[in-house]
């Protein structure tokens, strides 16, 4: 990436770097519950919801199903929880600041790491209020450090698609988790480690990031941290918009299909393990492919202006491209998805990966596009309070799938690859949009001989001076 700026002082560099560092090991953890479920089911958490049962050619089995349904309505309140308190944090963050909203940030994270740290099978519901703090906590982490590409004027989006590509990928910390416990680490172990690097999220806090916001355009000897005793370092709204990210539709939908897996009888211990770990692979490699959707934006941001173009068209223009792949990658991963050949799924982590990537960083940068940059966390908190909303649906799904359809969720997963028509949309009217305001200008600036012969008939009625009449 060229970043290599001019003028950027150390300082910008290292919140950068160590914002990098910050959201790709603890904002997005949530994501990779899968490889978290494979340890708690291992460890005998909510084991009393397996029971003996009996096929119809009389093989006895164990039926966890019930197990599996109550971790699946751990993640589902977790994220219903993350998204609609996503609603508070912005207002939260756009009224207090970014230093109130990381120390709470920081309060509830540790506090949900120290609930699974001092979990036991015995008090397995436990789980519920830890997960989700620690997804309350690592949505508003994210939420903060959005605003560091407004350091980097021309590469803003860019860097903020990075930020949520490393969100996504932090699923990766589970994984961690998961092997450091087939090594011999025990989940309380792991999970005291993760508490004890909050002393990193409140350095950070303190040093290098700003007490309230970091603006755009810069101000001139614009400055942040523990030096910074000058008015401009409050500064909040500005005329320009800024282009930021956050939030996923389509990934809890890999995650609940990757963990729903794990119940079914006909799939060996080890062919799960396998699958659930390339599903958390694949999700670290959202830090690789959500840049891509900030060099669009910024590409075509980049272009030059064609004469007299105003600043919406340039906005619109720019990001028709990005909502038009993201609403690609949902159809075509709902539709691998959909397919019930299991090496596809590969395919299908990889396109889950893609469609989250660029359905998190383009919604919010849309957002940040099209309204100024005092209002980005009120308005990206409405988004995901909406999509809070959505994510309850997961569960009645599942418990659709296992209790009504007998375990096939293909009717279910039809269903959804009809609803992904839905988002294209978006991208259909910020095209007309865009057209349409830039036919009115080119229509204003050459007006057509019909428009001239419509402007001068309004005197048509008038009285005429015939020769020889008087």
């Amino acid at each position: 990436m060229l970043l290599l700026l001019r003028g950027v002082s150390l300082r910008c560099w290292l919140t950068l770097a160590t914002g990098l560092v910050e959201c790709l090991f603890f904002t997005g953890v949530v994501y990779g519950w899968p490889s978290l479920v494979f340890i708690l089911k291992a460890s005998g958490y909510f084991s009393d919801q397996c029971e003996n049962a009996t096929e119809p050619n009389g093989t006895q089995y164990m039926d966890c199903s019930k197990q599996d349904e109550l971790f699946s309505l751990d993640f589902t309140i977790a994220s219903f929880l993350q998204r609609f308190i996503g609603l508070l944090s912005g207002f939260l963050f756009d009224r207090f600041g970014t230093m109130a909203t990381r120390l709470l940030a920081i309060t509830l994270y540790t506090t949900g790491t120290l609930m699974i740290a001092f979990s036991h099978p015995d008090i397995s519901f436990i789980l519920f209020p830890g997960l989700s703090f620690i997804a309350f906590g690592g949505i508003m982490l994210i939420l903060t450090n959005i605003q560091v590409g407004n350091l980097f004027h021309a590469h803003r989006s860019t860097i903020s698609t990075l930020y949520f590509g490393a969100y996504i990928s932090s699923a990766i910390i589970f994984l961690i988790v998961k092997v450091a416990f087939e090594n011999g680490i025990s989940l309380q172990h792991a999970f005291f480690f993760l508490s004890a690097c909050s002393i990193i999220h409140l350095m950070r806090t303190f040093i290098l990031m700003p007490k309230m916001h970091i603006p755009y355009p810069l101000p001139e000897g614009y400055t942040y941290g523990p030096n910074c005793g000058q008015t401009k370092c409050n500064t909040c709204c500005f005329p320009k918009r800024t282009r930021d990210n956050t939030e996923p539709v389509q990934g809890e939908e890999g995650i609940e299909n990757a963990t729903s897996e794990q119940g079914n009888p006909q799939q060996t211990p080890q062919t799960v393990s396998h699958y659930t770990n390339i599903f958390a692979y694949t999700q670290f490699c959202g830090i690789l492919c959500a840049p891509l959707n900030g060099l669009i934006i910024d590409r075509f941001k980049g272009k030059q202006r064609a004469p007299g173009e105003t600043e919406e068209e340039s906005n619109l223009r720019s990001v028709v491209l990005s909502l038009f792949l993201t609403a690609l990658q949902c159809l075509l991963f709902s539709i691998c998805a959909t397919i019930p050949v299991l090496p596809l799924q590969y395919l299908t982590f990889v396109l889950q990966v893609f469609a989250l990537s660029f359905g998190v960083g383009g919604n919010a940068a849309f957002i940040s596009i099209v309204f100024p940059v005092c209002h980005f966390g009120k308005l990206n908190g409405v988004v995901n309070a909406v999509l809070s909303v959505v994510l309850l649906l997961q569960f009645p799904c599942i418990i659709l799938v296992n209790e009504v359809l007998d375990g096939d969720p293909l009717y279910i997963n039809i269903a959804l690859c009809i609803l992904c028509l839905a988002p294209f949309i978006h991208p259909a009217y910020v095209y007309i949009r865009w057209r349409r305001l830039a036919n009115q200008r080119r229509h204003s600036a050459h007006p057509s001989p019909n428009d001239e012969h419509a402007f001068s008939g309004d005197n048509e009625d008038q009285p005429q001076d015939v020769p020889g009449s008087s």
